[in-house]
């Protein structure tokens, strides 16, 4: 495939993906955005190591594709890359048993030297990925990957394979940063001996930082959401790396998450109780009841159900649940928690479901087909983050038509619009300060709503279910930055593809068929270079499929019209050249409008046509286009055989008519026509061109017009003198109300006057 019509080429490095391996929102990240950017126009391929926690099921499906060693400080490690080929994305799985085949994918003593190697094994595959893949973008994302972009600048930047290689890094929690004892600088990395490298990823006396070689070596950097990227530059949320941060901040975007619209989906999801859709949501209903009555809360339709998907850590605000669970409980609201996490938060929310049996209950578990459930049942949905880079819960929420309750920071800011109880707008209920009461009071603010004015709390729901939260419109703004790394990758229309074949293919009616040859007509003047056309002699026959045939008074008229406008030639050539281009292309659109009229016998129709056509078939603007850039032969010889063409059909039409001519007409008739050629002779030697021999030619080929067809002019001069020149001549002669065609005697003497009053004009200067 040709570089102007392949696709982006990307590798998408991750330590998770689902369906295969996850723990947290990466997991969701890396297991959809792969998918969109491929229907974007990319080709993906997704790295990711080879746990030994991954199915059987897909193990089973894997296919070798290679193995090689890679160099990790004084090692040597086996790396084995395995293609599975899942929802049409391409996942290499990089296999070494010795740091990957565990029962979980972090939290061990080694964790520096696995995602180290992770790093380098990345790298190093590119240069044996399947079917010949050369990648434009290496993406990689979170600490796990974030050595990739370090180890390409320094150890492979001079081999071509790598040189055209953009690298982006996306921040996905900037909390994880990969921090390490100094040593493994040397002994692991292989880096300490670079001064940059060393400078560059270390973080204190004696600490490396495999995030901080990231932000410092990437071309672009990402976070999930445009807040949490302005968020990061602060110290109160840049974990330290903030200066590095704004110093780089032109290099910073923040691209909102997406989820997966097809899983997320409650008309279609079979882990709920009842389907719904946002036009029909009383299935809804029925899921609420059945999980209150699954989860031993008191089966009321009355009562806001609100409930908890999450990590029990300070990060996700527990502090803040904790604190107003009191409040909001003995108010009215139901509330229901499920996740793990700390145990003090643990055993603080046992102690609330003993307190308020029927009220609240907690399940201290990890049950995704349950968290579904939840979502899909529930009224509320409380997300209250000390910060939260994206989030996702709050987007499947708002899917599933439960309104979110959400602290305004990083994500839940950019994703959930604050209900405004003057318009009616919004899809949640937020809160600015990380404060407890604040947090009860949006929640009461959501109980109200729900309570005294259920209209206004289903448009809000409507609204919420009608947000588009696909990865699309992600993928589309990950793409719009690969095209801007890599600006010379054109972007990639499938249609374009499969164009041709419908052209092909597609049946032509009758009608299609006979306006095709208009269709050539219309485009032949738009060529950069037109063969020379045929004579009208030998044009095929006018057609006939006009359902009705306009008369030719219109054509005679234009002819009338062009040739009044004659005494314009007299300008100079510079500043005539344009009009009488127009005049050409007004005089041939008269007479394609009239042609139907030509199977008419009248000797006027007849003299009116030739005379169009013939001006319609001059070469006027691809003649001007030739003399104002390069002036060529082939627009000479073009001109003059137009103007052949015009004499000899002018001397045919003379020859049909039968009307005697009276000697005053013909004197008439000879004087005008010598005027209108004194007129281009005079403006063809104002722009210092030789006339005198295409006007002889033109007095020749009135005398004998076949052996002046066979002549070829090799002198060099402007080709609109010799076009206006014999328009003038068959102008005079088609003039058909007052007069009939020019006899060849008639034609001679003006013919030769021209040529003696410009040999005239030439010694005089």
């Amino acid at each position: 495939m040709s570089d102007n019509h392949r696709k982006m080429n990307v590798v998408f490095a991750s330590a998770e993906a689902a369906p295969f391996v996850k723990t947290g929102g990466l997991g969701d990240v890396a297991g959809s955005l792969p998918a969109a950017l491929q229907k974007a126009g990319a080709n993906v391929i997704v790295m990711v190591p080879l746990y030994g926690t991954i199915s059987d099921e897909y193990k089973n499906k894997m296919e070798h594709v290679a193995e090689f060693y890679v160099s990790l400080g004084w090692r040597n490690e086996y790396c084995g890359l395995e293609r599975l080929v899942h929802n049409g994305v391409t996942y290499l799985f990089v296999d070494n048993k010795r740091y990957f085949d565990r029962d979980y994918p972090y939290g061990f003593f080694d964790d520096g030297e696995r995602f180290a190697f992770f790093s380098k094994a990345i790298t190093e595959s590119l240069q044996y990925l399947p079917d010949g893949f050369r990648p434009d973008i290496l993406h990689c994302n979170d600490w796990h990957t974030a050595l990739a972009p370090v180890f390409l600048r320094e150890f492979y930047q001079g081999m071509p394979l790598y040189e055209n290689v953009s690298t982006i890094f996306s921040i996905h929690n900037i909390a994880f940063q990969g921090q390490f004892s100094a040593k493994v600088l040397e002994d692991i990395c292989g880096l300490a001996h670079i001064p940059a490298a060393a400078f560059q990823l270390t973080c204190g006396h004696d600490a490396v930082n495999f995030m901080q070689g990231a932000l410092n070596y990437s071309d672009a950097i990402t976070t999930v959401s445009p807040t949490y990227a302005g968020e990061i530059q602060t110290p109160a949320y840049g974990e330290h790396l903030d200066g590095v941060l704004r110093r780089r901040r032109e290099a910073l975007q923040g691209i909102v998450n997406g989820i997966d619209t097809d899983h997320f989906n409650p008309e279609t999801d079979p882990a709920i109780a009842q389907n719904f859709s946002v036009s029909d949501r009383s299935g809804k209903a029925i899921c609420k009841a059945k999980l209150q009555e699954e989860l031993g809360l008191t089966v009321r339709d009355d009562q806001p159900l609100m409930t908890m998907v999450t990590r029990l850590t300070r990060q996700k605000g527990m502090d803040l649940v904790t604190y107003a669970l009191d409040r909001i409980l003995s108010n009215g609201v139901q509330v229901a928690v499920l996740g793990t996490g700390d145990y003090e938060y643990e055993n603080a929310l046992r102690y609330f479901a003993s307190k308020y049996p029927g009220q609240m209950a907690a399940r201290i578990q990890f049950d995704p087909a349950l968290s579904q459930r939840m979502y899909a049942g529930s009224d509320m949905f409380l997300m209250p983050s000390l910060f939260e880079p994206c989030g996702l819960s709050q987007m499947i929420a708002m899917r599933y038509g439960t309104l979110p309750v959400v602290r305004e920071t990083g994500g839940l800011k950019d994703t959930v619009i604050p209900y405004n109880y003057e318009t009616g707008e919004g899809t949640g209920f937020s809160f600015a300060n990380f404060n407890g009461d604040e947090m009860g009071d949006a929640v009461f603010r959501g109980a109200r709503l729900f309570w005294d004015n259920h209209d206004a709390w289903n448009n809000v729901v409507t609204q919420a279910m009608n947000q588009d939260f696909s990865w699309t419109r992600s993928a589309s703004k990950y793409m719009d930055l690969y095209r801007w790394m890599h600006p010379e990758v054109p972007v990639w229309v499938p249609e374009l593809e499969e164009k041709p074949e419908e052209i092909v293919e597609e049946p032509k009616t009758d009608e299609a068929a006979a306006e095709q040859p208009k269709a050539e007509e219309v485009k032949a003047p738009e060529a950069e270079a037109p063969a020379a056309k045929p004579a009208p002699a030998k044009k095929p026959a006018p057609r006939k499929t006009a359902a009705k045939k306009p008369a030719a008074k219109p054509a005679a008229e234009a002819v009338e019209a062009a040739k009044e406008e004659t005494p314009a030639a007299k300008k100079p050539a510079t500043k005539a050249a344009k009009p009488a281009a127009k005049k050409h292309a007004a005089a041939a659109a008269a007479a394609e409008a009239a042609e139907p009229a030509a199977e008419k016998p009248a000797v006027k129709t007849a003299a009116a046509k030739t005379v169009a056509r013939a001006v319609a078939e001059t070469p006027a603007k691809p003649a001007a286009a030739k003399a104002a850039t390069s002036k060529t032969t082939a627009a000479k010889a073009t001109a003059s055989k137009a103007a052949t063409t015009t004499k000899a059909a002018t001397k045919a039409t003379a020859a049909k008519s039968t009307a005697a001519k009276t000697t005053a007409t013909k004197a008439a008739t000879a004087t005008k026509a010598a005027t209108a050629t004194k007129a281009a002779a005079t403006k063809t030697a104002t722009a210092k061109t030789i006339a005198a021999k295409p006007a002889a030619e033109e007095a020749a080929s009135a005398v004998k017009p076949s052996a002046k067809a066979g002549m070829k002019d090799e002198e060099p001069k402007a080709p609109s003198s010799s076009v206006k020149t014999a328009t003038a001549a068959t102008k005079a002669a088609a003039k058909p109300e007052s007069k009939s065609a020019a006899t060849p005697a008639a034609e001679k003497k003006p013919a030769a006057k021209t040529v003696s009053s410009a040999r005239k004009t030439q010694k005089r200067r």
